[in-house]
């Protein structure tokens, strides 16, 4: 179970639910941007591409920006090093930190009131909430993210991440991480009651309106629009500054320093993380302007 943070960010979807933007229509062999830009060290480049973790199989195949900068690149870097994913660590840390240690519930920790919201939401949704007894509130809200969007066609086998990295590995090129499973997952953990009760909250409401929605979103980010992202998903992030603060701009300031320091280095990265941290007044591009770097957003045809 990898990107668990990002899974979070690109899912919030408070404002989209209220009023979809109606993209505009792309014509055939037109030019269009893709979430993809790149920077220029002293001798080298750097391509960041914005992820959606999970699509589908009728989303490939991807835009040919996106091959190129991959072609490009000597190495990969993800939010995690998918080379080094142990399918055994990884559940030792969900039990860990995912599931309910004192022997309480997760009805016990949302507490009445919002129980019953999350019940209602989830018989809606068809999801069997009872089979989440045991898991902290924010697990819950993963678990749940993920049966529906899988439930509708999307799975990370047909994501960003796994694809270019089973290309990789075919090319023999190196894949890095910019983070580990236990950060990710302490973030989500260290979040507040509150904080973790309304992402499972948000996860079961979303859910009767998912597809549509994510037509929408896939769309925005296949044709690099920027202002969609930021309007419509971040935006509605930003509310809860505990959850902006957390799942996008801490980490945000924590990547920029880390490729600011491989914009010395002579070779050139392919360098993929959940679109959300792409856009907005303190994304990964902004922060690197303000470090003197200039960015430039690519283009495709359509």
């Amino acid at each position: 179970m990898h990107n668990l943070i990002s899974y979070a960010a690109s899912h919030l979807r408070q404002l989209l639910l209220a009023g979809i933007l109606l993209l505009p229509t792309l014509v055939a062999g037109s030019e269009h941007l893709v979430m993809l830009w790149q920077a220029d060290g002293a001798r080298n480049r750097i391509y960041l591409l914005g992820s959606v973790h999970l699509l589908r199989k009728s989303d490939h195949p991807l835009p040919a920006a996106i091959y190129r900068a991959y072609e490009d690149s000597g190495t990969l870097i993800m939010e995690l090093d998918m080379d080094d994913i142990d399918p055994l660590a990884t559940q030792a840390l969900i039990n860990e930190l995912g599931m309910i240690s004192d022997g309480s519930e997760l009805r016990e920790l949302m507490g009445p009131r919002l129980y019953a919201k999350a019940e209602e939401h989830a018989q809606r949704a068809n999801i069997p909430l009872a089979m989440l007894a045991s898991t902290e509130p924010w697990f819950a809200a993963l678990t749940v993210e993920n049966l529906l969007l899988m439930r509708i066609g999307f799975n990370p086998v047909y994501g960003l991440e796994m694809h270019l990295s089973q290309r990789a590995r075919a090319d023999e090129k190196e894949v890095l991480g910019l983070e580990t499973e236990r950060q990710q997952m302490e973030i989500l953990d260290n979040l507040t009651l509150e904080a973790q009760r309304h992402l499972l909250l948000q996860s079961l409401e979303e859910g009767t309106e998912l597809e549509a929605v994510m037509n929408e979103m896939i769309a925005a980010w296949r044709h690099g629009d920027t202002e969609y992202l930021e309007q419509y998903l971040l935006s509605g992030l930003q509310e809860s500054h505990e959850l902006f603060d957390a799942l996008v701009a801490d980490r945000n300031r924590d990547w920029a320093e880390q490729i600011d320091k491989l914009l010395a280095e002579e070779e050139n990265y392919l360098i993929i993380v959940g679109a959300l941290h792409l856009v907005g007044d303190i994304s990964v591009p902004a922060l690197l302007e303000e470090r003197g770097y200039t960015l430039t957003q690519l283009g495709d045809v359509n």
